[in-house]
């Protein structure tokens, strides 16, 4: 299948220059990472709703191709939130349907704390509403541990940085994913691996300064207000994002229905794309009122228009 996939770069509220692509005409969909992503995620989900919807994807701050800020107090969730506004002004989208995985729940959700008319819909994926470092493995042994790995990384840059690099993007860091979480029979390694690559490349006090401001984070507080239809996906056999968070969040959200992925781990966009695809897209047609399928998108002013042959990653670049 063929889709003409168009790219650019917009300043955001701090002047920081943020990257995002896109294909498809009609409702809009907005695809928000989590942290240390890449765009990874939505390779499948983004070929499927491609046909039907304008899907769009965009790289946080540091990550990707967007910019690093030059002040690194601008990495908290509120100010993603405000480069997702931005992408939405820029692209001239009043409302849309958002995707978060893992991080990007947390995104999506205080989007709509601060912009509820802008949004149609919400689709958490494996992600946790709060304090994401409290609940890793059901301990809060990370929330403890990534403020002391820090410490070690300012003391010792270069050192932790070359093995860092050295070892991240390898096979062995995909075996040593598969034994803490990611499930072998369900994933592929060449999905899994843009993932590894583009943590490795990434400012290492950027990545542990957006952990620790996410673990601020909560949207505990506002999630019983929520009004839009919600879809939360949760994996059976998460342990980055344990499935009774899911389930809270059900029961919390008046509005939201919840698919739980039949053995599915923190990587559940890529080991159960079928069953999330067919859902999300039953979900949309019954609960998201005025949602318009339309067909493949045209060249719009103010980005790059590639014809890609598909399937392809986010994480790669585009085949002419």
């Amino acid at each position: 299948m063929y889709y003409r996939l168009t790219e650019g770069y917009f300043n955001s509220f701090d002047n920081t220059k943020i990257y995002y692509n896109y294909a498809g005409k009609g409702t809009p969909i907005i695809c928000c990472d989590g942290i240390a992503c890449d765009m990874y995620a939505w390779k499948y989900i983004f070929e499927y709703f491609v046909k039907d919807y304008k899907i769009i994807r965009w790289n946080y701050r540091g990550h990707g191709r967007s910019e690093k800020p030059s002040d690194f107090t601008y990495l908290r969730i509120e100010d993603l939130v405000e480069d997702l506004r931005y992408l939405m002004d820029t692209l001239k989208i009043k409302k849309a349907i958002l995707l978060g995985h893992s991080m990007g729940t947390q995104v999506i959700l205080e989007f709509w704390h601060r912009y509820p008319e802008r949004v149609i819909a919400l689709v958490p994926i494996c992600g946790s509403f709060e304090h994401p470092l409290r609940t890793f493995h059901n301990s809060d042994i990370l929330e403890k541990f990534v403020p002391f790995l820090a410490r070690i990384y300012e003391r010792h840059e270069e050192l932790f940085r070359t093995i860092w690099y050295q070892i991240l993007p390898t096979k062995f860091s995909f075996w040593l994913s598969v034994l803490v979480e990611i499930n072998y029979a369900l994933v592929k390694i060449e999905d899994f691996m843009p993932y590894l690559e583009h943590l490795a490349k990434m400012d290492l006090k950027l990545f542990f300064t957006m952990l620790q401001n996410a673990n601020k984070h909560s949207a505990r507080g506002y999630l019983k207000d929520i009004n839009v239809p919600v879809l939360i996906f949760g994996g059976e056999k998460d342990k980055f994002t344990p499935l009774w968070l899911s389930k809270q969040m059900h029961n919390m959200i008046p509005t939201s229905e919840l698919q739980i992925l039949p053995l599915g781990t923190h990587t559940s966009p890529i080991e159960h794309p079928d069953l999330i695809c067919l859902r999300l897209e039953k979900f949309l047609k019954e609960k998201v009122k005025g949602a318009r399928r339309s067909g493949t998108g045209r060249k719009k002013k103010g980005g790059k228009s590639l014809l890609v042959d598909g399937p392809s990653s986010g994480d790669k670049e585009p085949v002419v």
